[in-house]
């Protein structure tokens, strides 16, 4: 155990924080520094592990590493990362086939330097953000007008701004957990959720200075103050307030201009939702904790009991991301178990024909 583990609080202070991850498909990316581990299990048990390097742009550019600020970078760069971190995914299953490259994908090559999976990524992630304000900025704000205007048209009456906007929040609120219940249902998405488990507990194990295998990772809880959902939640907890003040300081306002102030200040909500997550998961209180406690209560939906073959996986990740403090670990990424000979000589072969074109 690390000598700097309070025995008392069962938390290591020199480890929050230190890791951080996310559930894929069939596995679990865990991401310590730069570095960023994928592992996944195959259909026939075996386990391949994929690792990566992000740099964040708050290190390149230290004025992207300020309050608040931080916030909308790290939101931005978690869905590049999760778009990234599923595509490894489904390499390593096996779901994306090789093909021969099409026109337009030699063209983005040959002209603008890009993949084909590099704009599609893009074009997800701007889709991505898009139905976000959807969902949870137009949808709430057009129905609570909707509803007020059948108010006023059948009985003549209007609601007082506040309550408007405590039935916005109520309306995004029920959004949120309705599609998170919704998309549980779901087989596939359920495995995810409990990769998503096996991740937070692993964590948890890791937090702890707890020597990490399954069995103690399973004792861990499987809910954690620096999850995306806890983080999700805050922010729409942090928009109804925002709606709270707004119609509270500027009565009467039109349901556009409404509109296009929510919009504007999301950038604010999200830095404030990033600030108290990081926070929260650094200084662990009682107080910290109350104010963490719904959102951790949303992740009863988003994360499930993982089996001791998820918990393996989620290990691995881990492991294998802080490979220079787990000796055992650095050799076994080197040694590349999950890579056939069969690939090994492909990959040899497409490295000899490259050297060979260069020297032409």
């Amino acid at each position: 155990m690390s000598k700097n583990c309070n025995k008392n609080s069962c938390e290591c202070p020199d480890r929050l924080g230190k890791v951080g991850g996310q559930a894929v498909l069939e596995g679990v990316m865990m991401k310590a520094g730069n570095r960023m581990v994928t592992t996944c299990r195959k259909g026939d048990g075996s386990l391949v592990v994929n690792d990566d390097n992000f740099v964040s742009a708050r290190q390149k550019y230290k004025i992207l590493d300020l309050p608040l600020i931080r916030g909308v970078v790290s939101f931005i760069e978690s869905m590049v990362m999760s778009f990234k971190t599923l595509g490894a995914s489904a390499d390593a299953l096996g779901l994306e086939e090789e093909e021969e490259p099409s026109k337009f994908e030699k063209w983005l090559s040959a002209k603008l330097g890009l993949k084909l999976t590099d704009v599609v990524m893009v074009v997800s992630l701007i889709l991505g953000l898009g139905l976000s304000a959807l969902l949870f900025v137009f949808l709430p704000i057009w129905a609570t007008a909707g509803i007020n205007f059948l108010l006023g048209l059948i009985f003549e009456i209007s609601m007082p701004d506040v309550v408007s906007a405590i039935l916005e929040g109520v309306i995004k609120m029920a959004i949120f957990v309705g599609y998170l219940a919704a998309v549980s249902l779901m087989p596939d998405i359920k495995r995810t959720f409990m990769y998503h488990g096996a991740e937070h507990k692993s964590i948890a194990c890791f937090e702890a200075g707890e020597e990490l295998t399954p069995e103690n990772a399973r004792k861990h809880t499987r809910l954690h103050p620096r999850c995306g959902t806890s983080f999700m939640f805050f922010m729409i907890l942090l928009g109804i307030f925002a709606g709270l003040i707004i119609k509270t300081v500027i009565p009467g306002l039109p349901t556009l201009l409404y509109t296009a102030i929510r919009l504007l200040i999301l950038p604010l909500l999200m830095g404030l939702g990033y600030e108290f997550i990081r926070f929260a998961g650094k200084h662990p209180s009682w107080f910290t904790r109350m104010l963490s406690a719904p959102g951790m209560w949303i992740q009863l939906i988003t994360t499930k009991e993982p089996t001791d073959d998820m918990l393996e996986v989620a290990i691995t990740s881990l492991k294998c991301a802080l490979r220079d403090d787990y000796p055992e670990f650095k050799e076994f990424y080197e040694a590349k178990p999950w890579i056939t000979e069969e690939v090994q000589n492909a990959e040899c072969e497409m490295q000899n024909a490259e050297n060979e074109e260069n020297d032409v």
